[in-house]
């Protein structure tokens, strides 16, 4: 089997969620986003992740997620499906249909609550990998799993051709590096951490899966030309500013109910966040993400 590499390198987005005004999933919801990232010209969609509430999500949901996805912009846009969860079963079945809808690669993080052995998380991933002819990226987030991927465990799973790629979100870029090398240059690196985009880059990242790429994909994919560049000075500017924007959205104590205001702007409906995720109500930091909002769309226009 012969892995085009070359389609996941590049910009891609975290995909939120998209629910009608009842907090129900709702597929033209969804495709109007999906739309909204084509025509940004991003390279692709990780679909179903921390981002996009995939683990808030029933198994029909994040089914139908995918399926409006696809419909919208299969063969436009490179899909990553993340189908973990924490059943290896369903887990499976969520892989099989991503499959059917034609995504082009699936991902997972180690099934969350348990804290399990490598050995168990080898299964957990090695059944979703056996179950479809799909590539699978590793998705690599200790700070939310509680599961910190031993070198001995990685270095057994990138043996695997089908093992194509590891999303990278922990914090530190020495790890990002060692994934690199001990994968090796076709081996798939993508920063997680949007704060370090531009240090991921620098040390062997492939490209980038971002949350908050969502209100700024623009920004990002300026970075990620500034880099291959090699224009060193206009990136760490730029990520510097980037960065300050971050720090915005993360000061009203709902990431991702802030960046689906700020889409709610520019008339980008996607509804809010599913509980526990909070919503934003607060008539301050509405009036702040509003003026953040602004300050994105100078930068852009800036960077232009």
């Amino acid at each position: 089997m012969k892995i085009d590499l070359e389609k996941f390198k590049g910009i891609f987005m975290a995909m939120y969620s998209a629910y009608d005004d009842d907090g129900n999933v709702d597929k033209e919801r969804v495709k109007k986003l999906a739309r909204y990232y084509a025509d940004k010209k991003v390279k692709g969609l990780y679909v179903g992740g921390s981002s996009g509430e995939g683990i808030l999500q029933s198994e029909e949901e994040r089914k139908q997620v995918v399926e409006a996805v696809m419909e919208e912009v299969k063969g436009e846009l490179t899909v990553i499906v993340h189908v973990g969860a924490n059943s290896t079963l369903e887990s499976v079945r969520l892989a099989q249909h991503a499959q059917k809808c034609g995504a082009d690669a699936v991902s997972s993080i180690p099934a969350v609550y348990y804290r399990l052995s490598p050995e168990s998380v080898r299964v957990h991933w090695q059944e979703m990998i056996d179950s479809t002819d799909l590539p699978f990226i590793i998705y690599h987030i200790p700070q939310t799993t509680g599961f910190n991927l031993p070198m001995t465990l990685f270095e057994e799973m990138v043996k695997q051709k089908k093992v194509i790629g590891i999303k990278c979100s922990s914090e530190s870029t020495f790890e990002l590096q060692q994934f690199k090398s001990v994968g090796g240059k076709d081996f798939l690196v993508f920063n997680g951490p949007d704060e370090q985009f531009i240090a991921g880059k620098a040390i062997g990242a492939d490209g980038g899966i971002g949350g908050t790429y969502g209100v700024m994909p623009e920004l990002f994919m300026k970075l990620d030309e500034y880099m291959k560049n090699q224009e060193l000075d206009k990136a760490r500017e730029l990520q510097n500013e980037v960065n300050e924007i971050i720090k915005g959205l993360l000061s009203v104590g709902s990431l991702y109910g802030a960046c689906k205001y700020i889409l709610h702007l520019r008339g980008v409906e996607t509804g809010v966040p599913r509980l526990p995720l909070l919503p934003i109500t607060d008539p301050k930091a509405k009036e702040f993400l509003k003026g953040l909002n602004n300050k994105i769309s100078v930068l852009i226009e800036k960077i232009r």
